[in-house]
């Protein structure tokens, strides 16, 4: 069975910006959409995220994993502990640096390797001018560590964020891109 993980960043909720609009559309594509509301989302931190995400979550060779901003390194920390890879990761607005002091529980030094392995796909989508620096430069960082794909969006700052008036209730370019 098609199945797809959205995972919101820091501070946000499943209901946030693009987060609906991807849900509804692969709905109506046939998969079931699991879209969490991660535990202490405004401290995140990846020792409690991962065990949440791999408790509750159902991973196959049909599985599309799909983050936003910290949700990326999320998706990484799980893929880091999974026996068999996924079909497809996508990351919006992703980082792996520690661009903001706040992030310090979000980065880490990951397993490239294993990473790699456990997903058949990667898409990174990261804008040129994202106020929180999760830019095009940490995309090609993650480009660089596990191949794939890198869409340079060009003055979409974070793809979604209320710090910066960026409701970005719609994301066509992703749902496209999804296998």
């Amino acid at each position: 069975m098609k199945n797809a993980m959205i995972f919101h960043g820091i501070g946000d909720e499943p209901q946030s910006y693009w987060i609906p609009f991807i849900k509804k559309g692969l709905e109506e594509k046939g998969y079931k959409v699991w879209t969490p509301h991660l535990p202490k989302p405004d401290d995140p931190t990846l020792s409690i995220q991962i065990p949440f995400v791999l408790e509750n979550g159902t991973f196959s060779e049909e599985t599309v994993m799909i983050g936003h901003s910290a949700g990326v390194a999320l998706i990484f920390g799980v893929l880091e502990q999974l026996s068999s890879p996924v079909k497809q990761v996508i990351g919006v607005s992703g980082f792996v640096d520690v661009i903001q002091p706040v992030l310090k529980h979000i980065v880490k030094d990951f397993a490239w390797k294993k990473i790699q392995s456990n997903a058949k796909e990667f898409i990174f989508i990261n804008s040129d001018n994202d106020p929180w620096g999760a830019n095009d430069k940490q995309g090609r960082i993650m480009l660089n560590h596990l191949g794939g794909m890198q869409i340079i969006r060009h003055g979409d700052g974070h793809m979604g964020s209320m710090s910066y008036n960026q409701p970005y209730k719609a994301f066509p370019l992703l749902l496209q891109l999804i296998a």
